[in-house]
């Protein structure tokens, strides 16, 4: 079982930036890929980036890189998502998830970001950008 919780949304001015936190409390972290996914008004949630509990290696949306910046720190059971040049388009909902390792397809880009792939959910911080 892993339980999710994000932090760190607001309302920040178009070119700042944001760092986000997802703790994470599960029995072990190499089990364990976890991701970020977004969610703006009418559309469809979007995986942004993702991170291995084992080996840490990362995965970015095309749309984000270059801005965003996926992390852990297993010591303090964290997965951070730093995003600089905020946008507009930025806003949403921003979830942190969690699936398991050995579940998750490897694409070309990494692992997946198909939601449908993620079992695991925290409850979302919202993300505002507007000057």
């Amino acid at each position: 079982q892993v339980q999710l919780v994000e932090s760190g949304g607001g309302l920040v001015h178009p070119g700042g930036s944001l760092r986000l936190s997802c703790a994470v409390s599960a029995a072990t972290w190499d089990y364990y890929v976890i991701a970020w996914f977004r969610q703006a008004p009418g559309k469809e949630r979007e995986g942004v980036s993702c991170i291995s509990g084992s080996d840490g290696s990362t995965t970015y949306a095309r749309s984000v890189k270059g801005r965003f910046t996926i992390s852990r720190d297993q010591a303090k059971n964290t997965v951070t998502l730093q995003i600089k040049d905020l946008k507009a388009e930025d806003t949403a909902i921003y979830y942190c998830a969690a699936a398991s390792t050995l579940r998750l397809r490897a694409t070309m880009e990494g692992f997946s970001l198909d939601p449908s792939e993620y079992g695991y959910w925290g409850q979302g911080t919202q993300l505002t950008v507007s000057s």
